[in-house]
């Protein structure tokens, strides 16, 4: 009887399960055709349309079309195109306005994201999709854009002026000398997707701010380095430089203005040598005509006379200032006899050095740890003379004070000498007056803080008499 009551309730529960699970299954069926049917009417229904809850900016943009979502942006942009960018860097700016550069929403990309949100995967996620927003909303961020080619094209006159290309070092040696020479510099190019970033940035202040109408930016620049460095062409530490010294020869005569240039370029590209003491006598070598100088103005025996090479005095006068300035020690040094108005067309009195090949010269000496280039420059058109000096900056700071004049003299009366070889009534000017005096100044060299060279530089001169050839020739 119990095995026979078994069987029943074992058959009943088998019964049961069976009814329960087809149940299910056409439960799951149902809702599955429900839900699906449901869906696609849903999607039906808003087709061409934002599904409800979508937002963008935290504006409901539910049940609108793709169509509509654009002109939204778009009207925004209008509002926007008045707004005014201007872009900066150290001296050079560019205004330029939101409509210029067609900046302001990305309308065609939201409408499309706001479109494409619920539709873009599969039912499933579609569907969890379509509820969150329905449920809680979904948020958009905005996107922006502008045109890159209408930047470059408003922006170009300025970006001309801000970039420049690296210059590539140079350093060629002929005949134990430098024949060219030139450091190597860093060039600079605007950083563009920098600046793109930085104009996205300000996106909300240009359309969301009633009040920001400039936004002012700051146009990023990158260091653009030289393939050849002044460090990987050339051993010896000349990388940079140490000083400089300038003069003026204006009013010169032209043989005069000759011999400046010749003389400069012969003492061009000279190098010297750690510890080495540079002598302008030994770097020029013989000053005649016999080496290419014509005759200018010169001080001989007292008096200014037509000689071979008048004229190289200014060359060693601004070499003098070079090494003044560089801090170097000076050895020998010789002020001229009197006044000489070149030399002081753009410096003080005093700041001169005189040479007389091979008795008067110019030393001085490098006492750094690396060669020093010796580069010239002549201005025919300024008529100016600079001397260039490269090495390696070790530190040193050069200060030179103010000349002091004293025991100032007036100047002789001025002398007239006849000259048989001029026409009668003819008066030429052969020597210029300069009053007397005496100048002094100081250097001072400081190194780490401390004093490593101090050195006085006196000039006696003479008063000079103007003298006047006075023709008698018949």
């Amino acid at each position: 009887m119990r095995s026979s009551l078994k069987k029943i309730r074992k058959k009943h529960v088998k019964h049961v399960a069976r009814v329960l699970f087809w149940f299910s299954i056409g439960g799951f069926l149902a809702f599955f055709l429900v839900s699906s049917f449901s869906y696609f009417a849903f999607q039906e229904y808003h087709k061409g349309k934002v599904y409800p809850g979508v937002r963008v900016g935290g504006v409901n943009f539910g049940e609108k079309s793709e169509a509509e979502i654009s002109n939204y942006f778009l009207q925004k942009n209008l509002e926007a195109g008045d707004a005014t960018f201007i872009f900066n860097f150290e001296n050079y700016s560019a205004t330029v306005s939101a409509k210029d550069i067609e900046f302001g929403y990305d309308d065609k990309l939201l409408a499309d994201q706001a479109m494409s949100l619920g539709r873009a995967q599969g039912p499933l996620s579609n569907i969890s999709m379509i509820l969150q927003a329905y449920t809680n909303g979904v948020n958009l961020s905005p996107s922006y854009k502008f045109s890159e080619a209408k930047l470059e094209e408003n922006l170009k006159p300025t970006i001309e002026k801000i970039e420049k290309k690296p210059v590539e070092a140079l350093f060629n040696f002929e005949g134990g000398k430098v024949k060219e020479f030139r450091i190597s510099v860093d060039g600079r190019q605007v950083n563009k997707e920098e600046l793109n970033q930085l104009i996205i940035s300000k996106a909300r202040l240009v359309i969301n701010s009633t009040n920001q109408k400039v936004i002012i930016i700051t146009i990023p620049v990158k260091v653009v380095k030289p393939t050849l460095t002044t460090e990987s062409v050339n051993k010896m530490g000349i990388k940079e430089l140490i000083g400089t010294g300038t003069s003026l020869f204006q009013h010169s005569i032209e043989s005069r203005i000759y011999n400046v240039d010749l003389a400069a370029s012969r003492l061009n590209g000279a190098l010297v040598a750690p510890g080495e003491t540079f002598s302008f006598a030994k770097a020029i070598g013989d000053i005649s005509s016999f080496t290419g100088y014509k005759q200018a103005y010169i001080i001989q025996n007292g008096k200014t006379v037509l000689g071979d090479g008048g004229g190289v005095c200014q060359v060693s006068t601004t070499l003098f200032r070079a090494a003044l300035i560089a801090g170097l020690p000076i050895e020998e040094r010789t002020a001229h006899a009197y006044r000489v108005s070149y030399y002081e067309q753009d410096s003080p009195p005093g700041i001169d050095a005189t040479v007389y090949v091979p008795t008067v010269d110019l030393k001085f000496r490098n006492d750094t740890p690396n060669h020093i280039l010796i580069q010239t420059v002549v201005d025919l058109n300024e008529l100016r003379l600079t001397f260039n000096l490269y090495g390696t900056k070790d530190g040193r700071i050069s200060e030179i004070s103010t000349p002091v004049i004293t025991n100032q003299t007036p100047a002789p009366e001025a002398r007239y000498e006849d000259d048989p070889t001029l026409q009668k009534g003819v008066v030429k000017q052969v020597d210029f007056a300069a009053a007397g005096a005496k100048v002094y100044f100081t250097r001072t060299v400081t190194k780490n803080g401390k004093v490593i060279i101090f050195d006085k530089f006196t000039s006696n001169y003479r008063p000079w008499q103007a003298v006047y050839l006075r023709g008698t020739k018949e």
